[in-house]
């Protein structure tokens, strides 16, 4: 029943939140002390999935979209809340700063962090640091103000040493899994998410995670093993089943391929949600018409559907209508104006349009916001290309290169850009690299204008 889809997508968390399972643990520190820690872990619930890096998978059959939700047991949590609250943080015994024990200097940074007190928590965890640096609840709150912060490596850096000082603490290491999936790392995600379902069997959240990695990955009997016991759960989600019916199909599991794809249905119905599943599909199958008239009806019921005119504005370019997309796009921005995918195909109508200050403008500000967005690259390289800023130029796509090696359009506009400098020995390898690795491409190649469909909802916060 699922035969038809492919390129799944992960989207916006529409639903309940809560904190993971976890509970407490507690650890012994170098002066002997017991450090309790509660574990109320930082953006849990936030979903990503592969976002394009200029390697288009397709095929010529149908695809639809996913909105993922996770919904778990508990009260609902602040984002980032704090990660450790310890009885006892375990420093040296009569340590003080400024007047301060090094407890109240816990207490402290755990009050700012639940009020978003960055700065202020930062400092507080530091000085408890500073007096014992074998504090591993200060490290863990450390990790989540960096999670916040989406400060990805010193993130991953202090949620490392408080796992080395407190390896029995799950809690953590899906701190550390969350790190990675947030940046799209999905294969560096599946080790510590693994390790989280071996000691916590029944926590809902790592073992979504875990399928949704397993699934982005194309393992698809794992996803099926992991993502099938929460059926009882997650079968009023459509989104859940979705994952579970390509998993299913890809994997052979007829039945359950079948069983899922008619709950999704019988989920699904008539509602706005469903026919923004349905747009996608035809946009995906290149039925631009379909797309558009799905997405109408969707709008009919809900105008401010999360990502509406994102997917309308994306059907009109490619009809190259790109009044109608540019229209769409911003009015996207306008409901949500932090998302890069959104300028990132803006920059793109407007380049078509050769309004090029425009495009310029659109993505430069894609690549503030997510430096990985390989469109965004090229379409600026091209632009400078343009503009005979040819250092500018090459430097974007090395960056291209080293995010998407497999992509062989950096290789032909280096070529240009090299070939204009003229540095003809240098860009004739560049051209000869590029219609090797176009031939050499298994996959097909997406529409040369929009390329495969982006997933914007990849940096939406739980709402």
């Amino acid at each position: 029943m699922f035969s038809g889809f492919c390129n799944p997508t992960p989207l916006r968390l529409w639903g309940k939140t809560g904190a993971p399972e976890g509970g407490g643990a507690s650890v012994v520190n170098s002066g002997g002390c017991r450090l309790e820690l509660r574990l109320l872990l930082a953006d849990t619930t936030t979903l990503r999935n592969p976002r394009q890096l200029g390697e288009v998978v397709r095929t010529a059959s149908l695809a639809i979209f996913l909105l993922i939700l996770i919904a778990l047991d508990g009260s609902a949590q602040t984002p980032a809340s704090s990660v450790a609250h310890p009885s006892k943080v375990g420093t040296q015994r009569g340590s003080r700063v400024g007047g301060q024990s090094p407890q109240q200097l816990f207490v402290a940074g755990e009050t700012a962090l639940r009020n978003n007190q960055l700065p202020q928590a930062e400092r507080a965890f530091r000085k408890v640091i500073a007096i014992d640096p074998r504090s591993a609840g200060a490290y863990a709150n450390l990790g989540v103000i960096y999670m916040r912060r989406k400060e990805w490596g010193p993130a991953i850096e202090v949620l490392r040493k408080a796992d080395r000082l407190a390896p029995q603490v799950a809690g953590i290491r899906l701190n550390i899994g969350l790190v990675y999936y947030r940046q799209n790392d999905f294969q560096s995600a599946i080790a510590p998410f693994e390790s989280v379902l071996r000691d916590q069997p029944n926590s809902t959240q790592a073992r979504y995670l875990l399928g949704l990695c397993y699934f982005f990955n194309q393992r698809w009997g794992e996803a099926v093993d992991t993502l099938q016991p929460l059926w009882g759960e997650q079968s009023y989600n459509m989104n859940y089943l979705y994952v579970l019916g390509i998993a299913a199909h890809k994997a052979g599991r007829t039945e359950l391929d079948e069983r899922a794809s008619s709950r999704l249905v019988e989920v699904g119905g008539g509602t706005p949600e469903f026919h923004l599943i349905k747009g996608r599909a035809h946009l995906n199958n290149q039925e631009d018409e379909k797309a558009i008239a799905e997405f109408d009806e969707a709008e009919k019921s809900d105008p401010k559907l999360p990502f509406l005119h994102f997917y309308k504005g994306l059907a009109y370019l490619h009809k190259q209508d790109y009044e109608s997309a540019i229209r769409e796009l911003n009015a996207d921005l306008a409901v949500n104006p932090d998302v890069a995918f959104t300028y990132d195909k803006l920059g793109t109508a407007y380049s078509a349009q050769e309004k090029d200050a425009e495009a310029e403008k659109s993505f430069r500000e894609a690549l503030r916001l997510d430096p990985r967005l390989v469109n965004s690259s090229l379409g600026l390289a091209r632009i400078y290309q343009k503009q005979e800023k040819f250092s500018q130029a090459l430097a974007l796509l090395d960056s291209v290169e080293k995010l998407s090696p497999q992509d062989y359009t950096a290789h032909y506009l280096r070529g240009q850009v090299l070939q204009k400098m003229g540095q003809r020995e240098r860009a004739r390898v560049e051209f000869e690299t590029y219609t090797r690795m176009m031939n050499d491409a298994r996959e097909k190649r997406g529409r040369e204008l929009s390329g495969e469909i982006p997933n914007p909802d990849l940096t939406a916060e739980p709402q």
